[in-house]
């Protein structure tokens, strides 16, 4: 059957696999043939997602970036990759006038410099094909808009909006397409953590034209789209998807 977003074929890197949308797009993914490196920090945690994983053709790599040869080791591991899917993030709420240099080195190292580095050293030692896709996973915050106490994040995702734009202008002539998704809240294990009541989401929901948060899979779907040949004309885009919440 015709298909035109099929990843039959294609090996595909994804970190922050262990969960959350890193969790929901390697599932997705593997429904679709393709053969996936999945990476993330804690090791049972990555291995449920391997187990979740259709198809036998795929590595599992438990890496801790905040190791300075976690990159190295990845990278040892991998060649040949269609795509990278760029998942693994940190959060951090400090209101801006109590933040530390030591608050913004360390979400900036996960969020900005890990990929950029992933992607770069990936590139140098020519581990990505021709015509692949590479996908940032970025957030609204810090591009469309921010929040009390989110300066941090803010900054290393507007850092990472910009960043891909630069990257698609370089890789065009090898036909690499560089892409990032810009979500609004999606619902992942951050609501377990209590941090958040109750209340305060579903006020938060009020917020969204479609009244709800977005699932991880919903990201997942976007991030397949750009993976495959059916956006082999789109790059350095940053695709939104909020469920409304910008355009309030």
């Amino acid at each position: 059957m015709y298909n035109p977003f099929s990843l039959e074929e294609k090996t595909i890197l994804i970190t922050g696999a262990s969960s959350g949308i890193g969790r929901a797009t390697a599932v997705e993914c593997s429904k679709l043939g393709a053969n996936l490196v999945i990476t993330g920090r804690n090791p049972q945690k990555l291995n449920d997602t391997f187990e979740l994983l259709v198809g036998k053709n795929h590595l599992m790599i438990p890496i801790d970036f905040d190791n300075e040869n976690g990159i190295e080791k990845l990278l040892s591991q991998v060649s040949n990759l269609d795509g990278i899917v760029h998942s693994a993030g940190l959060t951090k709420n400090v209101p801006f006038q109590f933040a530390t240099k030591e608050n913004f080195d360390e979400v900036l190292k996960i969020n900005f410099y890990v990929p950029a580095e992933i992607t770069r050293r990936a590139l140098k030692g020519k581990k990505i094909k021709k015509n692949s896709s590479i996908i940032f996973i970025s957030s609204i915050s810090g591009v469309f808009c921010s929040a009390v106490a989110s300066s941090i994040y803010s900054a290393s995702k507007g850092a990472v909006n910009g960043l891909i734009k630069g990257i698609a202008l370089d890789l065009a002539t090898k036909g690499i397409r560089v892409n990032s998704i810009n979500p609004g809240m999606i619902e992942t294990n951050i609501f377990d953590e209590g941090i958040i009541t109750v209340g305060q989401l579903e006020e938060d929901k009020k917020k969204y034209p479609l009244k709800r948060f977005g699932k991880p899979e919903e990201v997942a779907y976007a991030v397949i789209y750009l993976l495959s040949d059916a956006s082999r004309w789109v790059t350095g885009s940053n695709l939104l998807i909020d469920g409304g919440y910008t355009l309030l």
